[in-house]
């Protein structure tokens, strides 16, 4: 029954009309993702985007892992044309470049939901370390009508996250 949903055509996922890159720059503190084994064993999760002179954005990730060890990563992400900013391609490995789409966006750029069109990677972020809960509950109850697997969400720790100097 479960290999029967995949096989169900879904529709296109939307994404927010146009995102203000200049405002999406910065920290965001993800909140939950779907399970990635990328993610294994991470907390204090963290996203920075920084808008780069050539055209493209950093994207700098950062976790700890259960060892207490930081560990990151830096890629590019590149807007996909005719998209309002709402659709990037993300490449941390060239060549590969993966579908970055923003689904729901604050309008004070308080928070964000990113996904992909296949709905197999989701993210709740936010510009603080915690979000409030019914705001939360709101955003999960969006992501399952736009056809994502909510019930397997990881929800992400944000607390002792204080990188060591």
């Amino acid at each position: 029954l479960l290999l029967c949903n995949f096989l169900i055509a879904q529709p296109p996922l939307e994404t927010v009309k146009r995102v203000d890159l200049k405002k999406y720059a910065g920290t965001w503190y993800e909140i939950c993702h779907m399970p990635a084994h990328f993610l294994d064993g991470c907390n204090c999760i963290t996203a920075t985007y920084t808008l780069h002179p050539k055209g493209y954005v950093e994207v700098y990730n950062k976790c700890k892992k259960a060892n207490g060890k930081w560990t990151s990563i830096t890629g590019k992400a590149f807007t996909v044309n005719n998209s309002g900013n709402a659709k990037l391609k993300v490449q941390f490995f060239w060549p590969f470049r993966a579908d970055y789409y923003i689904l729901d966006l604050a309008e004070d750029y308080s928070y964000a939901v990113v996904g992909e069109p296949g709905r197999k990677y989701l993210w709740i972020l936010s510009r603080t370390p915690q979000m409030d809960m019914e705001i939360y509950k709101n955003l999960v109850n969006k992501c399952g009508n736009m056809g994502f697997a909510v019930e397997f969400l990881v929800i992400t720790e944000q607390e002792n996250c204080e990188e060591m100097q």
